[in-house]
């Protein structure tokens, strides 16, 4: 009698396996697999480059380009609250740049990382679409309009 020795892959690869396998046929398929992964288990960890990339039957560096080109896909657990302030130019013309520069400030992270807590992750994004009420923040999935720093030490206070 032969003993098999099987490799059991950790949950969090297994799912990604399986997304992976589920959207692969989609033409263009790897930036809906991105999204799906990060939809679903919060973020693109770095070994689940090298298993969409093997699922693919592509390049780990080709998956791992596209990853850390796009602002979109997140690479490491968001805080839980995300705050993300707009910087395009209509709200960067109403008080964005300060904005943003007093929520750092008062979150204690820059942009693209999350306090060491793990309580918020602050990002930057170029336009909700609601460029006559700028500038704009979301804070947990929530628009705000008009946002200064009094009001966003405000909402802010609401996450703490």
């Amino acid at each position: 009698m032969t003993s098999e020795v099987v490799a059991v892959a950790p949950a969090r690869a297994q799912r990604v396996r399986e997304i992976t396998e589920e959207l692969r046929g989609l033409r263009g398929a790897l930036i809906p697999i991105l999204h799906a992964v990060q939809e679903e288990l919060g973020y693109v960890d770095q070994p689940d480059v090298a298993v969409i990339a093997d699922v693919l039957n592509i390049a780990v560096a080709e998956v791992h380009g596209v990853v850390t080109f796009y602002k979109d896909f997140r690479r490491a657990a968001p805080g839980r609250t995300t705050v993300a302030i707009c910087q395009a130019e209509a709200c960067r013309a109403v008080g964005a740049v300060e904005l943003a520069e007093h929520a750092k400030q008062s979150i204690g992270c820059p942009f693209g990382e999350t306090t060491p807590d793990g309580r918020i992750t602050l990002e930057e994004i170029y336009c909700f679409g609601n460029c006559a009420l700028g500038p704009t923040v979301q804070v947990a999935g929530k628009l705000h309009g008009r946002v200064t720093p009094t009001r966003l030490d405000a909402l802010l206070g609401e996450t703490r």
